[in-house]
């Protein structure tokens, strides 16, 4: 299993997402003899899931089912364990356009955090590319280091567990692009150049308060940085849904009916506009906004070393 290849069985050590519901699934480790205890009750991965497609629908002890499917880093972002606050996907999806990312590319990060995004840009770079990602707090660097090798992907990325403020990320004139997810990233941006080829490349900070955003920018100025902008994200989402409306009575429907002999109690006349306006009400297909939406989750700036 791989979060970058798809693979169609299900084996043994695979990490697979139990999905119960769009709004309700969890990842399990696939172990011989294990069992895993859901809402619709128990799935047992010697008989249930080792040997299975993925994608298949398995039947749980008290006869509910759930699906399994194979991870992808926009589920795994959904479902991971949560070490620091991360990066969701209306984000990544920006910030993988922005810096111009493809296959083969080499890509510096810090800090790694929970591995949302390390496994997206993974997956974007893979499968000649390299990302180099730098962590701060070494239990979180030792369990990104253990979640990339049981994920497959540990031949694509190099974690090192270090301060990038003080120590820069390791290398020097190899990355296309340099992300930043830290406090302090104006202290970062000369090792963000230091590590971006010597022909140029993008760079893009991720923060939450508008006075880093501030800080930063003077920074990335100061060391020659061009193209600087900020942009901030907004979701907003749409139900689409069936409204009823009532018919205003504009006082013809009726003379117009009998003018030319409507019948409303004719099955042949139920699906005409004429229905309609007897029966008061029309029905449509509408977007409807959610009551509430993700407001602020933090500022993205990019910029270009010339």
């Amino acid at each position: 299993m791989s979060f970058i290849e798809y693979g169609d069985t299900i084996k043994d050590g695979d990490t697979a997402i139990v999905f119960l519901g769009h709004e309700s699934m969890f990842p399990v480790k696939v172990q011989h003899g294990s069992v895993t205890q859901t809402k619709y009750g128990v799935i047992r991965h010697s008989t249930d899931l080792i040997g299975k497609k993925y994608g298949s629908k398995v039947t749980c002890s008290k006869g509910g089912w759930v699906f399994i499917l194979h991870p992808t880093p926009e589920l795994w972002t959904m479902n991971l364990p949560h070490r620091t606050q991360i990066l969701y996907s209306t984000d990544i999806s920006v910030i993988t356009m922005m810096l111009e990312l493809k296959p083969g590319s080499i890509v510096c990060e810090s800090g790694t955090g929970s591995g949302s995004l390390s496994h997206a840009l993974i997956r974007t770079v893979a499968p000649t590319g390299h990302l180099y990602t730098v962590e701060f707090h070494q239990q979180r660097a030792e369990k990104a280091r253990e979640e990339f090798r049981e994920h497959g992907v540990d031949h694509l990325v190099t974690v090192t567990n270090q301060d990038v403020c003080k120590n820069g990320f390791g290398v020097s004139n190899v990355a296309d692009a340099v992300f930043l997810d830290i406090p302090s990233p104006w202290e970062a941006i000369g090792h963000a150049k230091s590590a971006l080829k010597a022909e140029g490349g993008r760079i893009c900070s991720f923060s939450p308060c508008i006075e880093q955003v501030q800080r930063t920018c003077l920074a990335m100025e100061e060391y020659g940085f061009t193209e600087i902008n900020t942009l901030e994200i907004l979701l907003r989402v749409y139900n689409v849904r069936t409204i009823s409306l009532q018919i205003p009575d504009l006082g013809k429907a009726a003379e117009d009916n009998s003018g030319t002999g409507f019948d409303s109690s004719n099955p042949s006349n139920q699906g005409s506009p004429g229905a309609n306006l007897q029966q008061g009400t029309v029905q449509f297909k509408s977007g409807v906004p959610l009551r509430e939406m993700v407001g602020h989750t933090g500022y993205l700036t990019f910029a270009t070393k010339s």
